[in-house]
């Protein structure tokens, strides 16, 4: 079995966060010299710094994240980039705004890596994961939005089963909400391990729980309510193209089936020649496509990638080039 890559030996320092498919996604982007890129998600950096070295001398790397605590981190780690790097505390959806203010007209390449970070799992602080106890927050940008716990002991149970069942994919959506509800009645929630417990409890012995554990995918459908995730990658992809310069790239690593449909119809929306309803049955547009989807199928991380970071086992990447 092959070891990590040099690439990857350089982006491990100062952050549990391994990076997914880091090769891929930086040769994708064709780095060059001189070049503007975009790391969208920067997190632990390991992009960043792969995009920085691959652009040396003078290429330049822009960084959003929406956790604070990601940027302040990264900071120290991209330092010795000086005045290659500028990094913004912002969600990747506000990717215009940020441009703008740097007064950056067009980008080379962008990278969007979806997932949440191993620094964001690990910290049972951030309510992200049931592993270890915590509060039950699960918020990206701690200093905004309603948290987990406020959801579930305030959203009535049709509404939290259509969620569970929506955004986490759960075929037992109606019994863990209602096992919920009836819980919340005599205390409310308050920490991750309490939540999984009482959703575990709901889910029958008879379901097959090997690969999975039971509260997976109701704490996946929490944390994409909580940040809006959907919706963010949405407002994100509607923006992201227009900064792209002719022949720049796009490459987004996205980690469940729900992100992947949206990147994946988007993507193919741009590649279309024909922009009209649906409903028209001629062309009427004279409509270009505006970009060339260059992963027919995602791109997936290879066995060995897999063995030495499990939680890469899911990822799946897609690029798009946009045309001239």
């Amino acid at each position: 079995m092959n070891g990590p890559s040099a690439m990857e030996r350089r982006c491990a320092p100062q952050s549990r966060h391994v990076p997914v498919l880091l090769k891929e996604a930086v040769g994708f982007l064709r780095c060059r010299a001189g070049g503007r890129y975009v790391d969208a998600t920067v997190g632990g950096g390991g992009y960043a710094e792969a995009i920085l070295e691959a652009s040396a001398p003078d290429g330049l790397l822009l960084g959003l994240d929406w956790d604070q605590a990601a940027v302040d981190r990264v900071r120290s780690r991209l330092a010795p980039y000086g005045p290659r790097v500028f990094l913004v505390w912002a969600s990747f959806d506000g990717l215009s705004d940020v441009l703008q203010w740097h007064g950056w007209s067009s980008v080379d390449g962008i990278v969007a890596d979806l997932g949440v970070s191993s620094d964001q799992l690990d910290d049972p602080r951030r309510g992200l994961s049931f592993l270890e106890d915590g509060p039950l927050d699960m918020r990206m940008n701690r200093a905004q939005g309603v948290t987990a716990a406020q959801l579930v002991n305030t959203m009535p149970e049709e509404e939290l089963a259509w969620l569970i069942r929506s955004l986490g994919e759960e075929r037992f959506a109606r019994r863990i909400a209602a096992a919920i509800c009836a819980r919340r009645r005599i205390r409310p929630f308050t920490t991750t391990t309490d939540l999984a417990q009482v959703v575990a409890a709901a889910v029958p012995k008879s379901a097959d729980t090997r690969r999975l554990h039971p509260a997976t995918r109701t704490f996946l459908a929490l944390r994409l309510a909580v940040n809006r995730e959907l919706e963010v990658l949405e407002r994100f992809l509607g923006s992201a193209l227009q900064w792209l310069k002719p022949e720049g790239r796009l490459v987004v690593v996205s980690f469940h089936s729900l992100e992947d449909r949206i990147v994946k119809r988007c993507f193919q929306s741009w590649a279309a020649s024909c922009r009209c309803p649906r409903d028209v049955p001629v062309c009427r547009c004279e409509g270009r496509p505006l970009a060339k989807v260059l992963t027919r199928k995602p791109v997936r991380p290879q066995a060995e990638e897999v063995a030495r970071n499990p939680r890469a086992r899911s990822a799946r990447l897609r690029v798009v080039e946009k045309l001239s």
